[in-house]
């Protein structure tokens, strides 16, 4: 494969009013009668039989799991384990785990093109990783190193795997464990072939195969050749797909076990060599191999990804999440039996009032510790675990729904803006427009901060007036739906708001594919 270049990638963010790629993070599963019927028999006669053995052989592998890496010390696991251990309990792992894809159901494992080697390419990345059984391309690529979490070596039977493999395990709670991680990548990929390759699902998370989510950059970091391994369930009925909103875990391996028979298609692709460009910026060089293999599945790349435990989608150049948390948030007062337009909160315009989750609680008149603590979580907190209560009174002021667009927005930038340094009038600066997206729509913060310096290009200051700030957010064509989308979600006829269907023509969703229309308010 020809290197890439700087000069032949464009960004991966739809232009403002284009189609946009299917929401990934959603997986609805269609059956029709014959076939639930069909599911109904199988999953009672041949799912039980199936997932039993499945766990038998599961089971069986731990001996060998163990037998690799018994009496060995930290320091020698820190080399690749050859001889005897190697060749024993590598074919033992190996056959048993594809009995166990077997007894699942997974009866043929098709494989195109020509796996590299080590040398030729140290590190391997595969997508789109869509369900707990994408572990079947370990099979084929004859069981590389992987990169795991480290909490899962507490977990029966697969911690044993994870020290049998030498995973690179990486703690979510130890900051400096990434740093480590990169440096182990880089270590073994440069090992001249000592090590096997490493594989990487860099999406980092699943989705339902509809579209690629954005590459995060940590397969990449060591500028290496990599080579694209692409994964398919070219199956009648899709049962594998376990995304953010869909069937659970149970579900998806109850209805694929009840399969008769599940194929799994892995590609390899051409090696991708790295242009200089690439090799100096991993995230240039995650996104032009995320494009190659979108192309190769025929499916859209976007940069929709998780940002902490949301699933963020991308509407014209801004992130936004896909159910904001103020959403959750009105759940949680309205459970409580909380009125928000009954709430006083005395913020005062353009100066911060940090609070502590006592007053918080005095303030809402709210006396459930559990609510109070859940309620209290949504907002940003400071090193001292206090919240600016502007963010309260904005989020209460959008919960309510006594206000129009017009004034709710007015109130955002009278909390927020500040007064200029030189000149009269106040402006909405950085700070202040990603904590007003980030509130009302969920955007990430360096998302919104790179948005606010776009259309502040156009001002002669780094600040947006308030009859700016109304027209992005009222009257841009784009920008305008999507907050009235967010921040007039559907309602029952009791009044009671409700999350909007993902897939809904009111929903955030079909504002990216470019088919939103304008929610209309019932029982207000």
């Amino acid at each position: 494969m020809s290197q890439g270049s700087p000069g032949d990638w464009a960004p991966l963010d739809p232009t403002p009013g284009a189609p946009a790629p299917p929401n990934p993070f959603v997986h609805e599963l269609h059956l029709s009668r014959l076939q639930r019927v069909k599911f109904c028999l199988l999953g009672a006669l041949l799912a039980p039989i199936r997932v039993l053995l499945a766990f038998i052989v599961l089971f069986l592998l731990w001996p060998f799991a163990w037998l690799q890496v018994a009496g060995l010390t930290e320091e020698q696991l820190q080399e690749p384990i050859t001889g005897w251990r190697k060749t024993v309990c590598h074919n033992g792992v190996l056959g048993l785990s594809r009995l166990l894809f077997f007894l699942l159901g997974f009866l043929r494992i098709r494989v195109r093109g020509q796996r590299a080697s080590r040398l030729q390419a140290p590190v391997l990345v595969a997508a789109p990783h869509s369900t707990f059984f994408d572990p079947i391309v370990l099979l084929p690529c004859d069981l590389p190193k992987v990169v795991s979490r480290a909490e899962n070596l507490s977990v029966p039977v697969i911690g044993a795997l994870l020290r049998f493999n030498q995973a690179i395990l990486v703690s979510r709670h130890d900051p400096a464990s990434r740093r480590r991680v990169v440096e182990e990548v880089r270590r073994r990929a440069t090992s001249g072939g000592k090590w096997p390759q490493v594989l990487f699902f860099p999406e980092g998370t699943c989705s339902n195969k509809k579209a690629l989510l954005k590459f995060k950059p940590g397969a990449f970091i060591a500028g290496v050749p990599v080579q694209p391994v692409l994964i398919r369930y070219p199956n009648s009925v899709d049962t594998t797909s376990w995304a953010w909103r869909g069937p659970g875990v149970l579900k998806v391996l109850w209805l694929t076990a009840s399969q008769p028979c599940s194929i799994v298609d892995v590609e390899f692709l051409p090696v991708y060599q790295p242009s200089p460009e690439e090799s100096r910026d991993p995230t240039l060089y995650a996104n032009n191999v995320q494009r190659v293999m979108a192309q190769a599945l025929g499916i859209p790349a976007t940069e929709c990804e998780f940002v902490g435990s949301l699933p963020v989608i991308v509407v014209g150049r801004l992130k936004v999440a896909l159910e904001p948390r103020l959403w959750e948030l009105g759940k949680v007062l309205r459970k409580a039996g909380l009125s928000p337009g009954r709430v006083d909160t005395g913020a005062e315009p353009s100066r911060s009032r940090m609070i502590g989750q006592e007053e918080f609680a005095r303030q809402l008149q709210l006396s459930d510790p559990q609510t109070v603590a859940g309620a209290f979580s949504y907002f940003q907190q400071d090193a001292k675990g206090l919240v600016d209560f502007r963010d309260v009174a904005l989020a209460l002021a959008a919960l309510d729904g006594g206000r129009n667009l017009e004034e709710l927005t007015r109130l955002a930038f009278e909390l927020f803006a500040e007064e200029q340094a030189e000149g009269p009038g106040r402006l909405l600066y950085r700070d202040g427009f990603s904590t007003i997206l980030h509130l009302l729509l969920g955007s990430p913060r360096p998302a919104a901060t790179t948005l606010h310096a776009e259309l502040c290009q156009k001002a002669p200051s780094q600040g947006l007036s308030l009859c700016q700030f109304q027209n992005f957010s009222l009257h841009d064509p784009l920008y305008g739906k999507l907050f009235s989308t967010y921040l007039r979600p559907p309602h029952t006829s009791r009044g009671t708001s409700q999350t909007p269907n993902a897939t809904s023509p009111g929903s955030p969703t079909a504002l990216a594919n470019g088919t939103m229309q304008a929610p209309k308010q019932k029982g207000d």
